[in-house]
């Protein structure tokens, strides 16, 4: 399974991803879900993926592979409209393809979310379904999700706002995070975080989380510890 959560604020955009895969529990591996095409001063694209891994790596290869070609890619779209409806024809294309081969009982479905920036335009977040169809962040829903969503949703929304600064977002998204491999076995680390700052058009500041990275061990610590003594604190119940 997978957690990958993303956030389009007023001032830059965060984007959080585990690395966790699973056939079983006895089967896990370790593959990266976050992926950048950045051209400097021009534009910065990030593509998150969810759902079966065989399709999603399919989709990414297609899209890494015209991007050094004369065909539209994400490097020569003129819009993050136009990269989020190229992102979406490609999945199609792999899904139509993948699912004539007559497996039964496939699931060739994925997911993924496209956020950045293109010269010309605002930061813009998409979330891009299996179908090939894609919905847009907004002021009032600044972020999206993919994958095992519901343990990491609440602390999001009773948090976040589209005025949020960038390094609040970065605090709750890895909260989020922590919420959901508490919870879900399948989800888990090591994690990659990228934030991007608005305007900037280049690659953002990425950074790799494991479970030795002492800054992530001390917000999941503190905010355990918090949850802990903010519930000793509650009334009691007057029946």
């Amino acid at each position: 399974m997978t957690y990958c959560v993303a956030m389009r604020l007023e001032s830059g955009m965060v984007f959080l991803a585990d690395s966790r895969t699973n056939a079983g529990v006895d089967h896990i591996a370790t593959f990266r879900k976050m992926f950048t095409f950045v051209q400097p001063g021009q534009r910065a694209i990030v593509l998150m993926s969810a759902g079966n891994l065989a399709t999603t790596q399919s989709v990414i290869s297609l899209l890494r592979t015209r991007a050094n070609s004369d065909l539209p890619n994400l490097m020569n779209c003129a819009s993050l409209y136009d990269a989020a409806e190229l992102v979406g024809r490609t999945v199609r294309e792999v899904v139509t393809r993948d699912a004539g081969q007559e497996q039964t009982g496939v699931d060739f479905g994925c997911t993924f979310i496209l956020g950045g920036q293109i010269q010309g335009e605002e930061m813009r977040l998409f979330h891009i379904y299996s179908e090939g169809n894609f919905i847009e962040s907004t002021q009032d829903t600044p972020y999206f999700q993919i994958g095992e969503l519901k343990y990491g949703k609440p602390i999001i929304d009773r948090v976040i706002s589209f005025q949020s600064s960038v390094d609040q977002a970065i605090k709750c998204s890895l909260i989020s995070m922590d919420s959901t491999i508490r919870s879900n076995l399948s989800v888990g680390l090591p994690l990659d975080l990228l934030s991007y700052e608005r305007d900037a058009f280049n690659a953002g500041s990425r950074y790799d989380i494991d479970e030795n990275h002492p800054g992530y061990k001390a917000l999941r610590e503190g905010w355990s510890q918090g949850l802990k003594g903010t519930f000793e604190t509650l009334p009691e119940i007057v029946w």
